[in-house]
Formats: structure tokens, C-alpha cells, sequence
């Protein structure tokens, strides 16, 4: 293999058919190339992310295969680009077909890596125990199986902002601001920006509103009373019941998620193909 081949891990976990069936069809299109060198592969277990040197980190399955990843990458961040078998795919957002028909470039390394906001979230235990978890998307607390409203204090470089009373409370990244914020009403932010977003679920109060702000500071949340069923979740993976006295603290990591992202397929490209912007509606006298 020449000193110039393309470097490439293979993430492809989830087993499903059309994921798995997918990876034989790429592997069989990649076993034809030259000056290509598949490094690693990742298809019943995690990457062994530690000593891992690729070009590029290749993601078959959605969205959430691709959070996944980029957690276990750790500090070791690589460019990753994703093949989309899932849903929506704001992150993977090309098919198996475009992939292989812009192979050429992406061997040409003619891409470019955007640089993408990730936040660490520090669950304090009430004993002063703690647990840090990596994320991309979403740091939630939600009432869960509480079933009634929960009051979270918000805090912000140990400055008392509001109290949110509501079903929870969502602080989001920029890549996270098309995920469970928008449901919720949150607003859409520019992936590259470095702001977290601060949305209320179903808040009780209607003065309450998504705050942005920007992502050097730290972001504190606390309960005064935590009822059974409600859960801490990062990234819609990673769950952790919350008990009286937790609190979580969210601050930016020192390092970034890469997104490898092909000529023509640009953020405000992938919004208006995944959510379906066509422009003003035609209407016509009858």
C-alpha cells in the first residue's frame, strides 16, 4: 500500500439487514479500489479508538451511530463521515450511492472537516461522588416516571439565572439543535457555532423561552426536590437516575467533533432536504 493511500475505519454496529447488507455492498466497492487501506473495522464491537490513525472514520447506520462513534474517539477525534441507513440523517446525510459516486474526491481527500462543538457533563452525586460523560447532542433531564412537573435551577458561571418548572430541561449543542431541542420547540443554530442552547419541556410558565448562550461557561443544574423517575440522559444513550441532592454541571470539551462533509452537501442544504423547505406555498385563484 502507497504512503498516500486513503486511511479508513469502518464503524458498521448496528446488525440489522439493511445496515449489514449495506456494509457487504461497501466493502465490496472498496476491495476494488486502489490506494485505499481500511485500517480498522467495527462491526459486532466499539472501535479500539486509543491508537487509532485514519483520514477518515466511516459510519454506517443514522444519526445516532455516528453520537456513538464520536464519543468512543474520545480525545482521539477523527474526521468521520456517515452513510445514512437510518431516518432523517442530519449527520448522515449521504446515501451508499452518493458516497460511492464521490469517492474519487473523497480519496483525494477533496472534502472538508468542519469542527463541531462537544460538551462534557459531570453528574455530582450528593455524596461529592462524580460521573463525567461525553457527549455531541443533548444533556437532558427529564421527569420521566415521575409523572407530575419538576422544578430545575439553572445556573451559569455560578451566576442564578431562572428556575425552569416543567417536564424537564434540555441544554444542546448546535448539532444538537435539530434534535430533541427542536421538538421541544428549541430554535436551529449554524452546526459550527459555539453556543449551547437552553430549552424548557413543556414549561409551566410561557415566559420561559429557549435561551442561547454562548459555550465558555458553565452551565449548572439542581433540583430542591428530585421525585423517582427522574433520569439524566445524554445523547438519548447514556441514562443515569437522578437522586435528591445530584446535581449536573455542562461545559464545553477541550476538543471537537470532525465532520467530513462532501462538496453540495452543505448545513442549510441537509435542513432543506431533511425538513422539507420548499419555499412558500403556490396558491392559485379557483
Amino acid at each position: 500500500m502507497s504512503s498516500d493511500a486513503l486511511k479508513l475505519a469502518i464503524v458498521a454496529r448496528d446488525q440489522s439487514d439493511h445496515v449489514q447488507n449495506g456494509w457487504a455492498e461497501l466493502s465490496r466497492f472498496l476491495s476494488n479500489q486502489e490506494s485505499v487501506d481500511i485500517v480498522a473495522t467495527a462491526i459486532t464491537e466499539d472501535l479500539a479508538a486509543e491508537e487509532l490513525d485514519v483520514d477518515l472514520v466511516v459510519v454506517l447506520g443514522g444519526d445516532g451511530a455516528i453520537l456513538r462513534a464520536c464519543r468512543r474517539l474520545q480525545r482521539n477525534q477523527r474526521p468521520i463521515i456517515g452513510i445514512n441507513f437510518g431516518r432523517l440523517g442530519f449527520l448522515a446525510d449521504l446515501s451508499l450511492d452518493e458516497f460511492c459516486d464521490r469517492f474519487d474526491a473523497i480519496k483525494n481527500r477533496d472534502f472538508q472537516v468542519i469542527d463541531h462543538l462537544m460538551f462534557e457533563s459531570e453528574l455530582i452525586h450528593a455524596d461529592g461522588q462524580s460521573e463525567t460523560f461525553l457527549g455531541l447532542n443533548e444533556t437532558v433531564i427529564g421527569s420521566a416516571a415521575a409523572i407530575g412537573m419538576i422544578d430545575i435551577e439553572l445556573a451559569i458561571n455560578d451566576e442564578p439565572v431562572t428556575t425552569y418548572s416543567g417536564d424537564g430541561l434540555i441544554i444542546s449543542t448546535p448539532v444538537g439543535s435539530t434534535a430533541h431541542s427542536l421538538s421541544a420547540g428549541g430554535p436551529l443554530l449554524k452546526q459550527d457555532l459555539n453556543a449551547f442552547v437552553i430549552t424548557p419541556i413543556c414549561p409551566h410558565t410561557l415566559t420561559n423561552r429557549p435561551l442561547v448562550d454562548h459555550s465558555d461557561g458553565i452551565f449548572r443544574l439542581s433540583m430542591p426536590e428530585v421525585p423517582d423517575g427522574v433520569t439524566l440522559v445524554i445523547d438519548g444513550q447514556i441514562k443515569r437516575p437522578l437522586k435528591q441532592g445530584d446535581s449536573i454541571q455542562i461545559r464545553k470539551a477541550d476538543f471537537t467533533f470532525k465532520l467530513a462533509k462532501t462538496h453540495g452537501h452543505s448545513y442549510y442544504s441537509t435542513l432543506n432536504k431533511k425538513l422539507g423547505w420548499g419555499g412558500q406555498p403556490r396558491y392559485t385563484n379557483r
